[in-house]
């Protein structure tokens, strides 16, 4: 206290002076408009600039904390949709009813190792068996297709991206019905190749591509991609389809891993279909 008192008695002058200043300044802007308005425009962008760069800050900080939340959020969603569902007996679909069987669930994960230059390649996962990965899965982003589960440790998952050789995706073009298998030629990361499409039928550009859903690996509906172009394959009667991925494999993080959960009753199933004897 003894402090505090001897330094306004040492800068009394300077402490009245600032206080006089104060006070005339809050009076010349109470009562004079122009420099009041001048007052608060300053005062307003000085604190909208200094909001704004603790905004920027703290938004970096909580980003992959709202990200995963996002992509719980879309696995909610999703799994409310009719493609994650089969139809148990014909009729109206009525609000908590036993119409529909939930088919699949998704496990949301994040790829930590990529690459997307070499003939085949393989993206790594941050999840594994123990969250429920297997072999064989599908996996796909929020803007298409991404892969097929390929190896699984208990912690890590590595996937067969679209970007390797013989990935043999079931898919077709959504508005004509048209299916095939999806390939890469290994030449470019953006685009992939449609096989199997008969050149007797008219394929337009720009139509929407998706999964088929036949193989049990991925819901039907998915997004792969939009046609870019339709070349014939020489001494073939097929039709080389040039497919534009809907991702950018090269900067993906963010996945979804699909769970058919009747997935193995489907293939008890087709494991009784006869096979032809060989002639």
């Amino acid at each position: 206290m003894r402090n505090f008192l001897a330094f306004v008695r040492r800068f009394r002058v300077l402490l009245f002076f600032a206080l006089l200043q104060g006070i005339a300044l809050s009076l010349y802007f109470s009562f004079s408009q122009f420099p009041r308005i001048q007052y608060l425009t300053t005062a307003s962008t000085v604190t909208g600039g200094i909001m704004e760069v603790r905004n920027d800050v703290t938004k970096h900080f909580y980003l992959s904390k709202n990200n995963t939340a996002l992509q719980k959020e879309n696995i909610a969603l999703r799994k409310t949709i009719p493609s994650s569902f089969i139809k148990l007996n014909n009729g109206l679909v009525k609000i908590n009813d036993t119409l529909h069987l939930q088919q699949y669930e998704y496990i949301p994960g994040i790829i930590i190792n990529s690459t997307h230059d070499k003939r085949n390649n393989y993206f790594t996962l941050n999840i594994g068996s123990q969250q429920g990965v297997e072999r064989g899965m599908g996996v796909f982003s929020a803007k298409g297709v991404v892969g097929v589960i390929h190896n699984v440790t208990e912690h890590y998952a590595v996937i067969k991206s679209c970007l390797t050789e013989n990935i043999n995706i079931d898919i077709m073009i959504e508005k004509t019905g048209l299916f095939g298998l999806l390939k890469w030629n290994g030449k470019d990361a953006r685009r992939g190749t449609m096989w199997g499409v008969s050149n007797d039928t008219e394929v337009k550009k720009w139509s929407k591509v998706v999964t088929r859903g036949g193989g049990g690996i991925f819901p039907r509906g998915i997004n792969v991609g939009k046609v870019e172009k339709t070349d014939v394959v020489e001494g073939k009667p097929l039709w080389d389809v040039t497919i534009r991925y809907s991702e950018d494999y090269r900067s993906l993080q963010r996945v979804y891993v699909v769970k058919n959960l009747l997935k193995i009753e489907q293939e008890k199933l087709e494991e009784l279909i006869p096979i032809e004897d060989e002639q």
